[in-house]
């Protein structure tokens, strides 16, 4: 295995569990164990965009890694390309609101859904290999 796919597997690792970890298993065990609703708000609002942005520096970083074993046109033919695109644009779309100061949760939180169900889908796709490419001759 090259560093190739061991960069994708830790990046996706990171992300995907993140995303996941925080969402259906940290946020709701806060809830239950008692803490104040206010404080459990407090907490995902600062820990969203972290980890949101930590998912976009990955998803950029398992591009680079697609592109390298299989080429720019990559990026928009395989379904991890796209996959991994859609996550690019549902971080955009988060940050964009987040920034513009807008009061959507709804729209943050569909980005944010979007963004662990396409994370789980990426899982379920192979690591890119390096592949020999058809010559043009």
């Amino acid at each position: 295995m090259g560093a190739g796919a061991i960069s994708w597997l830790i990046a996706q690792t990171f992300w995907v569990g993140g995303v996941w970890l925080l969402q259906f298993l940290v946020m709701p065990a806060l809830a239950k164990l008692g803490l104040a609703p206010l404080l459990v708000e407090d907490l995902a609002a600062s820990l969203k965009p972290l980890l949101i942005g930590l998912a976009g520096c990955c998803a950029v970083l398992q591009a680079f890694v697609l592109i390298q074993a299989q080429g720019l046109p990559s990026l928009l033919r395989d379904i991890r390309g796209q996959l991994l695109l859609t996550v690019l644009l549902m971080v955009v779309g988060y940050f964009a609101v987040h920034w513009l100061g807008y009061p959507a949760p709804r729209w943050q939180l569909f980005n944010y859904m979007v963004l662990a169900f396409c994370g789980l889908l990426l899982v379920l796709q192979p690591v890119p290999m390096r592949q020999a490419r058809p010559s043009a001759t």
